[in-house]
């Protein structure tokens, strides 16, 4: 599996999963079927070869899409193309072991203790082996074991102390129940021992994006070896007695920003592959070009040979580029118009779904929504109804505003939620109440957005619209495709409401912390709740669906009555692509269309 961070913002309203938030993002590769030094298709078979030209609505911005800044879809999906790990997650949404890369083994159930092992032969594309160097830097990075950030008093200027080193994406609640792992006698295995049960443990844990020998001679130690050392002899973080660690600072530095790029790094070390394909090219803001991995040996080996993403934002460019046989795929931000124009091409093959996503609009806990009766005044001008004509219902006449911000429509736990969670509170459009609650105030927000995406554009405008009618002042905060995922981290300087889309894998429990965890990375609103941060840590160690669903429920209950933000609608998937194409299945999660590519091959 990947860690990624179990949700990631994407294109508009990919989101939540299957009955609940995912935990960790998968990566992936192939499911056993091997392969040998001359390439196979994963059946025995020569690699066929050709080119597969592929539209994505976001350009690409880092090569660490397991951090806080680097979690966008598009990163993930090139993160899904370049590298290998324990598993991956098929189209049914199940946990798929993957033994060609490695394996894992519940050595206990009590206490909950894994092994990790990776397979002889298994390197990077520079020829580094993946070890116990990657291990040990996938587990630091995610266990958040040195952290000691304290917890300040917001009411006390420079209270804060401490530091949280890497910048990590998803929640480290699950793999901070960990002490330092012992690494094996090969060399290629580490050891987990849990204090806890832990519900998502078969998720848990993988690879990063990241080669650990790159961020070690970056991070100024001398290797690998080094870095296990820092590891192994750092004391774990205190919070009550945060000290200054500068090898762990220099080391975490690199890591959170230097594989951060919009163009091909002249480092070949920032842009490392354990997978099927490595990136050969990109053209800012336009393109990506990757080819199959010669060396790439421990799984199947791709059909195609070299793939194109192409950046295109807008729905109707994606449909005129298919139409045109400018590209193969397309993954467009769906209108019923847009399905309409596909359904008059000839020669392409239409895939629908349902997508594990919702878009939202999140408030900064602070600032101008410091009261409470500001953030309630601006929840109840949010015109949901209008977002959802203008985006979904035109493609889905049944769409509906969404009602939780942790349940999918449908599930027995989004059936329960919204009986008891709030949400009903803003159900309609109140102005008077707004307006009252402001009480003669003009507050001004500004609500950051992605200004390349139709949807969020159309999102904006009618917030705006309906939130000056009770006095606030909108200042329009929309940034460029390649601007925004960054500038999530910027709450309250950069933006005061966000609206943006969370994409999920499908499993897991643990999304639910990485989202609202207090003092969570990807917690981009900054909300903290006593009672919710109980109730998730809770979460994570709880086994059973029926209290699982009950604590989410608390989760979600708090989030409407604290005025975290709303959670606006679900999405409809629509893939479209040439009747050339073969081997290509629906997929609703983060992965997308790209889940099985090692199957894709071209019809000649």
């Amino acid at each position: 599996m990947k860690l990624g961070g179990g949700m990631r913002f994407g294109r508009t309203s990919k989101a939540v999963g299957v009955a609940a938030i995912a935990a960790l993002a998968l990566s992936a590769c192939a499911e056993s079927g091997g392969g040998d030094d001359t390439g196979t298709d994963g059946g025995g078979n020569e690699a066929a070869g050709g080119a597969v030209t592929v539209a994505e609505v976001n350009p690409f911005t880092s090569f660490n899409s397991d951090s806080a800044t680097g979690n966008v879809d598009i990163n993930g999906k090139v993160s899904y193309l370049t590298h290998s790990g324990f598993n991956y997650i098929s189209n049914e949404y199940e946990l798929v072991p993957r033994e060609e890369f490695g394996t894992y083994e519940l050595v206990s159930e009590d206490p909950l203790t894994i092994t990790y092992t990776v397979n002889e032969g298994v390197t990077w594309s520079d020829g580094e082996p993946v070890d116990a160097d990657d291990l040990m830097l996938a587990w630091a990075v995610t266990s958040g074991h040195y952290n000691d950030l304290s917890d300040p008093d917001p009411e006390v200027e420079g209270d804060e102390t401490g530091v949280d080193y890497f910048t990590y994406a998803g929640s480290t609640e699950g793999l901070g129940l960990t002490d330092v792992p012992e690494i094996g006698e090969d060399g290629r295995s580490i050891t987990l021992v849990y204090s806890e049960p832990y519900a998502d443990w078969e998720s848990a844990f993988d690879i990063l994006d990241t080669p650990a020998h790159v961020v070690a001679t970056g991070g100024g130690l001398a290797d690998g070896d080094a870095l296990i050392e820092l590891f192994q002899s750092a004391p774990a973080g205190d919070p009550e007695n945060p000290e200054e660690r500068p090898e762990l600072q220099a080391v975490a530095d690199y890591w959170n920003t230097a594989f951060d790029t919009t163009t091909l790094p002249t480092d070949q070390g920032l842009y490392l592959s354990t997978g099927p394909y490595i990136v050969q090219d990109m053209v800012p803001d336009q393109s990506m070009t990757l080819v199959r991995n010669e060396d790439y040996n421990w799984g199947p080996v791709p059909a195609v040979e070299e793939i194109t993403i192409r950046y295109i934002p807008d729905a109707n460019a994606q449909v005129l580029a298919l139409q045109n046989g400018e590209v193969d795929i397309i993954q467009p931000q769906a209108s019923a118009d847009t399905l309409t124009a596909l359904e008059a091409i000839d020669g392409i093959e239409i895939q629908r779904g349902p997508e594990l996503s919702f878009d939202h609009i999140d408030i900064f806990q602070g600032g101008v929504f410091e009261d409470p009766e500001v953030r309630e005044a601006f929840m109840l001008t949010i015109p949901r109804e209008s977002i959802v004509d203008a985006t979904i219902r035109p493609l889905d006449p049944e769409a509906a505003p969404r009602n939780s911000h942790i349940f999918d429509f449908g599930t027995d736990g989004y059936n329960a939620a919204i009986e008891t969670n709030g949400s009903d509170a803003y159900a309609e459009v109140d102005i008077a109440r707004a307006t009252e609650l402001l009480g003669g105030a003009t507050p001004e927000v500004r609500i950051m957005y992605n200004a390349d995406n139709p949807n969020r554009v159309d999102a904006y405008t009618l917030i705006a619209e309906s939130a000056e009618q009770a006095g606030f002042r909108v200042v329009d905060g929309g940034l460029p495709g390649a601007e925004w995922g960054a500038a999530l981290a910027n709450g309250g300087s950069g933006w005061d409401a966000t609206i943006f889309g969370w994409i999920s894998t499908g499993v897991g429990v643990t999304g639910v912390p990485q989202l609202y965890g207090c003092g969570s990375a990807s917690n981009y609103a900054q909300w903290c709740d006593e009672e919710a941060q109980a109730a998730m840590d809770e979460l994570i160690i709880t086994t059973d669906e029926a209290q699982q669903q009950e604590l989410q429920i608390q989760v979600d209950t708090a989030l409407f009555e604290t005025g975290f933000g709303l959670p606006l609608f679900q999405s409809v998937g629509i893939n479209a692509l040439s009747d050339q194409i073969e081997g290509t299945e629906y997929m609703g999660n983060q992965t997308g269309i790209w889940w099985n590519f090692w199957e894709w091959s071209i019809a000649e």
